[in-house]
Formats: C-alpha cells, sequence, structure tokens
C-alpha cells in the first residue's frame, strides 16, 4: 500500500482535524454514523473531492487493512490558491508566469513538469480536481524536491480560472498540434501556458478559451510528444524569449 493513504475512521478524523493536505476522501457505499457525518460534513465544507464506492473497493486500495469504511489519499504538501500565484509574481515584480495543465494523468509526467516549471521561474502550476493526477509521494519523487518550491493550485473548473486570468491580463496559450509554429510565435509578457493530458491534448472548452495555440514543429514520423517532453519545451522556449527581451 502507497505510503500516501492512510484508513481507518479515528486516524481519518485526526489527519482532518490537524488540516493535513489531503487529495481525496473515499467512503464506503451506505456507511453512516455520527462520526461519518462530522468527516462528511468537513470534507464538503473544505471543497476536498470526495466518492463513495463499494467495500470491495476500499479493501484492495488499503491492502485487506481494517479501514472501517474510510480511507483518505494524502498530498506531501499543501495546495495554494490562484491568488497566491498572482500575487508572488506581483511580489517579484514580474510579468505572470503561469503553467495551466489539462488532465496530466500521469504522476512522472506533472512531477516532471514541475520540476522544469520551477527550473524555468515559472510563478505557479494550476491542476484541476478531476480526470487529474494531484500531488502524491510519486510526483513529489520525481519533482526531485520542486514540488516544495512551486505553488501548486487545485481547482474544480479550468476555464473559469483561465478565464480569471484574462482578466488579471495574463495572454492565454494553449499547446495543440494544430497551433501554429511556437518558434514564430511571441511568448513574452504575461504569460499562462496550458498543456493537455497524455493522448487527450487540450479539452475543447479549454482550447476554445485560449487567446492563442501553438504547436511544436514535427519534422520525423511521430506526430507528438510525450506531455512532459513538449511542456519542458514550450516553457524553455517561453523563457528564452523573456529573457532576450530583458
Amino acid at each position: 500500500m502507497p505510503d500516501d493513504i492512510i484508513y481507518g475512521r479515528n486516524p481519518v478524523w485526526e489527519i482532518l482535524k490537524d488540516g493535513k493536505p489531503l487529495n481525496k476522501v473515499l467512503f464506503q457505499n451506505g456507511l453512516k454514523g455520527e462520526q461519518v457525518q462530522k468527516i462528511l460534513d468537513v470534507v464538503r465544507e473544505r471543497g476536498i473531492p470526495f466518492q463513495f464506492a463499494e467495500r470491495s473497493v476500499l479493501d484492495r486500495i488499503s491492502g485487506g487493512g481494517r479501514h472501517q469504511g474510510l480511507l483518505v489519499y494524502t498530498a506531501p504538501r499543501a495546495y495554494a490558491e490562484v491568488g497566491d500565484i498572482l500575487a508572488l509574481a506581483q511580489t517579484k515584480g514580474e510579468d505572470p508566469f503561469i503553467l495551466v495543465l489539462d488532465g496530466v494523468e500521469d504522476p512522472h509526467n506533472l512531477g516532471a513538469l514541475l520540476r522544469t516549471a520551477e527550473a524555468v521561474g515559472v510563478h505557479g502550476v494550476i491542476i484541476p480536481k478531476r480526470r487529474s493526477v494531484p500531488l502524491t509521494g510519486v510526483v513529489a519523487k520525481t519533482s526531485a524536491g520542486a514540488v516544495e518550491h512551486i505553488p501548486v493550485a487545485r481547482v474544480t473548473n479550468l476555464v473559469r480560472v483561465l478565464q480569471e486570468m484574462q482578466r488579471a491580463g495574463c495572454w492565454i496559450c494553449g499547446a495543440d498540434a494544430s497551433g501554429t509554429d511556437v518558434f514564430a510565435t511571441d511568448l513574452t509578457g504575461p504569460r499562462v501556458l496550458v498543456i493537455g493530458g497524455e493522448g487527450k491534448g487540450l479539452g475543447r472548452l479549454v482550447r476554445e478559451s485560449c487567446d492563442q495555440v501553438v504547436a511544436l514543429p514535427m519534422l520525423g514520423a511521430m506526430t507528438s510528444l510525450n506531455a512532459s517532453v513538449a511542456g519542458a519545451v514550450l516553457l524553455y522556449e517561453t523563457l528564452r524569449q523573456r529573457l532576450a527581451k530583458g
């Protein structure tokens, strides 16, 4: 069983009381009781993702442990707010440089992207709560410690957040094979770079929310790159242009 999973009613309640960061809470179908309701109320109040599942699912995840119908996935660090990311850029006196990941589901890709994002000076990374890998131990390990140095916000609605970024003066740039050549595109100024998930790319509504869409030239037989590799190239091209502009 992974180290980031905790189960049992009392351990789950204690971790909630301590305010430790959580990725998701799993309740057994039909679970009742005063303590269970109290836990559910706190989870809803804090906006922590949760779902109900059959006992067999919890049995499998807990490795046959005495889960008492409750199981939580912990996060290696607390999530930031979107406002914190914008405030960080303002504090540094820099144009916002933000990475948004639309449905990246591989923890190794997320960890690698966090590592690159931290290296190029991204002010923060935004991921969705649904259909995306959260911060986990594997992500933290793959990031080689970068997860401790870059704010990561986890949001319910990416489209709404992108609109918020536009109102804040940011230019939204999505990565998609149908886009224009990234090396011929101006990526300077307040910038939000949006990378799609493995195999699926950008969601339709997310793509429609972008101000511009760019692509990497593909001259060989392959038509796409790994999400973390493509993201790294786009992040460093953005950094190159920012440095050139001064």
